[in-house]
């Protein structure tokens, strides 16, 4: 029998994280906690709307200065365990952590859109092996209850750089970018090209349409 038909047979079973990357392909979203399958509720609309718009966004503001690369799910970090963020980050400095399949260590920057079935899990264990693991900074947003909660790594641990329902919060991970949190709970997310403008990422050319500022300089 075909090792993924043995595998999906026996996912209560422990298997190692080979096998468990022999056995996952993108349409199922797991993780392996444990040597164990751990298999991914269906995202909401308001689920997915909210990772393209922030994919998008973060991934032209990283691409025009050059810091590295953004890895929306379905893709793979594996730490202690083999988690699947909504989003990651990963710096130039950190890029050969990247491997075929899955991310070798951590990430710079997670973001993790909660899902009430997956809110204790996101606050709770992922919180502490991110935080364990080195990720240097761990946003949480939490559509339903319309609030967010961005934390930083200081001396190995987590601590809350900012939370609420609204104001501006500025990533420590990517210098230069900043985000206002009211955009997140708009009915309809803003055009990424007008909050590009606003990041000052891109502006109209003499025909309307939009250009990229080139690529940002550390001198």
């Amino acid at each position: 029998m075909d090792e993924r038909l043995l595998l999906a047979a026996d996912a209560a079973k422990k298997i190692s994280y080979e096998q468990f990357l022999a056995w996952a392909d993108e349409d199922l979203r797991p993780e392996w906690v444990d040597g164990e399958i751990i298999t991914m509720s269906p995202a909401s609309n308001r689920h997915q709307d909210l990772a393209r718009f922030l994919t998008a966004l973060l991934s032209v503001f990283v691409e025009t200065r050059s810091t590295g690369v953004i890895r929306p799910a379905p893709f793979q970090m594996r730490l202690e365990q083999g988690r699947e963020p909504d989003l990651l980050f990963v710096a130039t400095p950190h890029l050969d952590r990247l491997k075929a399949a899955y991310l070798d260590g951590p990430a710079d920057l997670v973001i993790e859109i909660i899902t009430p079935e997956r809110a204790s899990r996101d606050r709770g264990d992922k919180f502490y092996e991110y935080e364990a693991g080195g990720v240097n900074e761990y946003w949480l947003i939490d559509p339903l209850r319309e609030r967010v909660e961005f934390y930083q790594l200081n001396d190995g641990r987590y601590q809350l750089a900012f939370s609420g329902a609204e104001g501006r919060y500025a990533s420590l991970v990517l210098p230069g970018f900043w985000l206002s949190i009211q955009w997140l709970w708009q009915e309809t997310l803003p055009p990424v090209l007008d909050v590009l403008r606003e990041l000052k990422v891109i502006w109209p050319n003499r025909s309307g349409s939009a250009i990229h500022k080139a690529p940002y300089s550390h001198a």
